[in-house]
C-alpha cells in the first residue's frame, strides 16, 4: 500500500476548492481542505502535507503570515494562489518562503504542472531548514554543514547513501516514505539497486544511531508502507 501524497488547500472561495479538489484527487492525490487560515493551520499540524496551496487573501490570518508560520517549523512546498498580480507582492510571497506562484483564474492543467514541477524540485532538495538539529536532550545531533552526525557526544560514521536516507527522512519529520520515493529522494533515478536496499541502509544507520535497534525511536517503520522519522 503507498500513501498517497497529500495536498492542502487553504482558500475561502468554496467554488475553486470544490473544482480543484475534485481535478487533483482525479490525479491520484489525497486532498484536505481549509477556508481560513486558522483551520488551515490546525490541518497543517495534524497530518502529513506533502504540498500546501495557500491563497494570498484569506480572512483573519492572512496567506503572508500562514506561509511564515509553516516556515517556521517545515519545508514542506507552498505554491501561492493570488489575484495580486503586481511584482512587489510576488517578491514579497517569495520572501516569505513560498516556492511559487499561480494567478488567478488558472488553468487545472497549468496548476498540476506547477505541482509536479514543485514537488520535483522539493525532493531533489535535501538542503534542512536548519543548520544543526538537536533531539534527545543532545542524545542525537546532526550538523548538516559539516556532515557530522554525534550519538551521545560521539561521531557516528554513516555512509554517503545512509547519510542521504537519513536526511532526507529528518527534512521531512512527518512524512511516511515508502522504499521508492526514499530512492528517488535521497538515492535518485540512476540508482541501480533494488528498492529492498532501502531495508538494509535503514538496518546499518538504526544500528548506528539507535540506542537498541530493536526499539528504535528515530527511524520508524510505518507497517504497509515504509519509514518515517520519530525524532522530536
Amino acid at each position: 500500500m503507498n500513501e498517497k501524497p497529500t495536498i492542502l488547500i487553504i482558500d475561502d472561495e468554496v467554488k475553486i476548492i470544490e473544482i480543484v479538489k475534485t481535478f487533483l484527487e482525479s490525479r491520484g492525490y489525497l486532498v484536505l481542505t481549509a477556508e481560513n487560515g486558522e483551520d488551515g493551520l490546525e490541518m497543517f499540524k495534524r497530518n502529513s502535507i506533502t504540498l500546501v496551496l495557500l491563497d494570498l487573501m484569506l480572512p483573519g490570518i492572512s496567506g503572508e503570515e500562514i506561509c511564515i508560520k509553516i516556515r517556521q517549523t517545515s519545508r514542506v512546498p507552498i505554491i501561492m494562489l493570488t489575484a495580486k498580480i503586481t511584482e512587489t507582492d510576488l517578491v514579497n510571497g517569495f520572501d516569505y518562503g513560498a516556492d511559487d506562484y499561480i494567478t488567478k483564474p488558472f488553468g487545472l492543467k497549468e496548476l498540476n504542472v506547477r505541482i509536479e514541477a514543485v514537488l520535483r524540485r522539493s525532493i531533489s532538495d535535501l538542503t534542512p531548514l536548519f543548520q544543526k538539529s538537536i533531539f534527545g536532550d543532545d542524545d542525537l545531533v546532526i550538523d548538516f554543514e559539516s556532515r557530522i552526525v554525534l550519538k551521545k557526544g560521539q561521531p557516528v560514521t554513516l555512509t554517503p547513501n545512509e547519510y542521504k536516507i537519513f536526511v532526507a527522512l529528518i527534512k521531512f519529520p512527518s512524512k511516511t516514505f515508502t522504499r521508492d520515493e526514499l530512492i528517488q529522494a535521497a538515492l535518485g533515478q540512476d540508482f541501480e539497486g533494488y528498492d529492498r536496499a532501502v531495508d538494509s541502509h535503514i538496518k546499518n544507520i538504526r544500528q548506528k544511531i539507535e540506542t537498541d535497534s530493536k526499539k528504535p525511536v528515530y527511524i520508524i517503520t510505518v507497517h504497509g508502507i515504509g519509514y518515517k522519522f520519530g525524532g522530536q
